[in-house]
């Protein structure tokens, strides 16, 4: 039978009952636990940890795969709770494992769920581990055992989180946080660290939620309306949201305005080198803003990889490295793990805040584009459905354009899948940050165009005219 559980760049996801089953969850167990028993090398019996998080049939998912699991000489434990995916992560690190599994769809919609997999030194697979386990699904028999431990995976990562921040400044200037869990796994975790260190918090959407309470979990503008009406009413000094598992984070201002991704990741990349917290190379995606490239230095360089955080994660391993951003939200700190963490830059969103000398979030905001100028910056994700959709791109990339609209291109990126295929396409035009980006998805009909440009209207034209070059190559 033909294999059609294909892993993305962050694990496997699909519909629940319709695609994610007890059956397919079940063959992925057992294709990670073959995976696993032929490539850890003199240990017959690995160790894995497993969480989940509130959506539906994951604390059931979750429990299944520990069964299949233990039922192929595997060392298995279980998580007692909903967890954010960096609880997890950072378990799999601190607690030595050689591998980890974490039930979550992360910030797709509520009928969603899926599988992520995390390595021993808790990231992502990279792309050579996820393909081994994606051909080794051939729907064998399956072993099950109920010789499983389940453990409190939350209070040593919290503990972590608690000594890398300084809270004495947020305690000192009073600040008030209002936090909005979305409905998703990060619960009332950051609102429970905070009151400890005398921090007023509330929480909105605290309780995980299988359909989160109606909206997408995804902390982008459109879907933070509760969260931007609700700091309005009172006196607070920053909002803060994270999505369906906690991995992606995003800044609301007390005055109800929405920080872009790419404006977070400059302020959170200027205040980590500059405080002297972190030094080293940092890794960007290729959407991220190129206003980054104004940190970098002759000893520190800005290393621009493909979209997708386990491109990241590859670089962090490589060494040199102190921080990695992408565009959707996710951020991470090498020596943390390598791997992005919603609630850890959720707490370091309120430290660079309290060292400021400012006291609301705005302040802070309208200082720093002073210095480094507004961002313009535009993504639009056209449906298409054709089956042309993957062919599209290398056709463009062969008759890569000179010049678009006015502008002359400088320099053509193309950046490859894991199956060599080529996905992504940047073309850098004359200007200080002016660029389009053309992407094509390999799992959803979709096309993706990014750019940033020089002025505000910039990122529009530049989208309209990808859109056309790309639309061009059909039927060629």
């Amino acid at each position: 039978m033909q294999n059609k559980i294909i892993f993305g760049t962050d694990g496997w996801r699909g519909i629940i009952d319709l695609e994610v089953n007890n059956k397919s969850i079940a063959e992925i167990a057992q294709a990670f636990a073959q995976h696993l028993l032929s490539s850890v090398h003199n240990i017959i019996s690995p160790s894995v940890v497993i969480g989940y998080d509130g959506r539906k049939n994951s604390k059931l998912y979750a429990t299944l795969f520990a069964r299949v699991l233990a039922g192929n000489r595997t060392f298995v434990t279980l998580s007692d709770r909903v967890i954010p995916t960096p609880v997890l992560s950072f378990a799999v690190k601190n607690g030595k494992f050689d591998a980890g599994v974490m039930i979550t769809a992360s910030h797709n919609p509520p009928e969603y769920n899926g599988v992520k997999f995390k390595d021993s030194y808790g990231g992502p697979f990279l792309s050579d581990k996820t393909k081994r386990v994606e051909s080794l699904i051939n729907y064998s028999l399956i072993q099950t055992e109920e010789s499983f431990k389940t453990v409190n995976l939350v209070d040593e990562y919290v503990a972590s989180l608690v000594e890398r921040i300084d809270f004495k400044g947020a305690r000192k200037k009073k600040l008030k946080v209002l936090i909005d869990s979305m409905g998703g796994a990060g619960g009332h975790l950051l609102q429970d660290i905070l009151q400890k260190q005398k921090i007023e918090a509330t929480t909105i959407f605290g309780e995980p939620d299988a359909n989160f309470n109606g909206r997408s979990p995804e902390p982008v503008d459109q879907n933070l309306l509760p969260l931007k009406d609700t700091i309005l009413a009172g006196d607070y000094a920053i909002g803060i949201a994270t999505d369906g598992d906690a991995d992606r984070v995003a800044l609301v201002m007390e005055n109800g305005e929405w920080l872009s991704a790419q404006e977070t990741i400059l302020l959170f990349a200027d205040y980590l080198l500059n405080s002297g917290i972190v030094d080293g190379d940092i890794i960007k995606t290729v959407s991220v803003t190129d206003k980054l490239f104004s940190l970098q230095t002759e000893t520190r360089k800005i290393r621009e990889v493909q979209v997708g955080f386990k491109y990241i994660t590859e670089e962090m391993l490589k060494g040199g490295v102190s921080m990695g951003f992408e565009e959707s939200g996710g951020f991470g700190l090498t020596d943390h793990i390598p791997e992005r963490d919603g609630i850890l830059f959720a707490l370091i969103a309120l430290e660079m805040l309290a060292d400021s000398e400012y006291s609301k979030l705005s302040e802070l905001v309208n200082e720093k584009r002073k210095q480094f100028g507004r961002i313009h910056y535009k993504r639009i994700d056209h449906d298409y459905s054709e089956s042309d959709r993957v062919e599209l791109l290398p056709r463009l990339i062969e008759s890569a354009p000179k010049k678009i609209g006015n502008w002359a291109v400088k320099d053509t990126t193309v950046f490859y899948s894991a199956t060599g295929s080529a996905n992504g396409l940047k073309l850098r035009l004359e200007g200080e940050n002016r660029w389009l980006l053309i992407r094509s998805s390999e799992t959803e009909p979709l096309l993706r165009f990014y750019s940033e440009g020089d002025a505000e209207d910039e990122p529009d034209i530049l989208l309209n005219k990808g859109l056309k070059l790309l639309m061009k190559q059909r039927n060629k």
